[in-house]
């Protein structure tokens, strides 16, 4: 097995159409094999706009069973092309139960199983807790093209937490399909502290972990579908990148630009980064007991 892994992520502007999405995922899943890819991630929720931005019921009739009739459809692309595939699905596990998902396909192993987001935001335009019960899988480990990958989403990013027990269980790559963006009405006050946070914290898993991590974010303008008390919709800032062990971007997309964002990486950075900063050797486990409480009241 090579130690060089060709890794894309796939970044797009999503429209009101399923059919329509899911024939722009394909469709640049296809560019990215063949442009040489082993593994490709999509981004979170990537069939349909973020229908988060409202409280609609109507949004449930959206979900599907995973494994189910998307995944199916990229298991038999995953074995046409010979690629790894990360897709982020909505769904649903029984009537009132549903969640934010992400399923791997193999070529050879098809279905290798999937991971439900564990940590659900609830804010303006990002209401995810009317929708999404938290994973209760935990951390999983998807060995497939000679990689260990864990699969993180969007909100699971801020935290510190769920990036190490990825790196504890041996990941040597965490792809994060997220959607994110700028709400309008303060893009000009904080857009670029905004991103320059979501960028940071995601390089610095990297670094912490000496692992690679893959951004993958979706482009375009959203509008609410209702009217709202705050400015209409979310403006997603792109911006997918692919960073290395020691928290360097060695690829990135722009804010609006669609496609595939490539990077051959190289495996054996990873131990090398681990012999000159030994984090996981000096942890300190034995004081480590605090971490599992909520908060430290005096």
């Amino acid at each position: 097995m090579s130690d060089t892994v060709h890794i894309s992520a796939i970044q797009f502007s999503c429209s009101t159409d399923p059919a329509v999405n899911l024939a722009r995922a394909i469709e640049l899943t296809r560019s990215a094999a063949k442009e040489g890819a082993k593994i490709v991630c999509l981004p979170e929720l990537f069939l349909t706009r973020y229908f988060c931005q409202t409280e609609d019921p109507g949004n449930y009739a959206l979900a599907e069973a995973v494994p189910g009739p998307t995944s199916k459809i990229f298991e038999a692309l995953s074995a046409e092309l010979g690629v790894s595939i990360v897709l982020s699905l909505f769904e649903k596990r029984t009537e009132g139960l549903y969640h934010n998902t992400a399923c791997v396909v193999d070529p050879i192993k098809g279905y290798m199983g999937k991971y439900r987001k564990m940590h659900i935001p609830d804010d303006p335009l990002f209401m995810e807790k009317y929708y999404f019960a938290p994973g209760d899988l935990g951390v999983q480990i998807f060995e497939t093209q000679g990689v260990k990958l864990a699969v993180l989403i969007c909100w699971d990013q801020w935290f510190p937490e769920a990036a190490r027990i990825a790196a504890l269980k041996g990941a040597q790559v965490i792809c994060y399909p997220t959607a994110i963006g700028w709400q309008l009405y303060e893009k000009e006050s904080h857009g670029a502290a905004q991103y320059g946070a979501w960028e940071t914290i995601q390089r610095s898993h990297a670094v912490a972990n000496n692992c690679f991590v893959v951004a993958v974010n979706r482009t375009g303008f959203e509008p609410t579908s209702e009217a709202h008390s705050h400015p209409n919709g979310i403006q997603f800032w792109g911006q997918t990148f692919i960073a290395g062990p020691d928290g360097a971007i060695i690829k990135q997309a722009s804010e609006t630009e669609e496609g595939v964002v490539s990077a051959h990486i190289r495996l054996k950075a990873i131990p090398e980064q681990r012999h000159g900063w030994p984090f996981l050797r000096d942890r300190r486990t034995d004081v480590y007991g605090d971490l599992t409480k909520t908060y430290l009241d005096d």
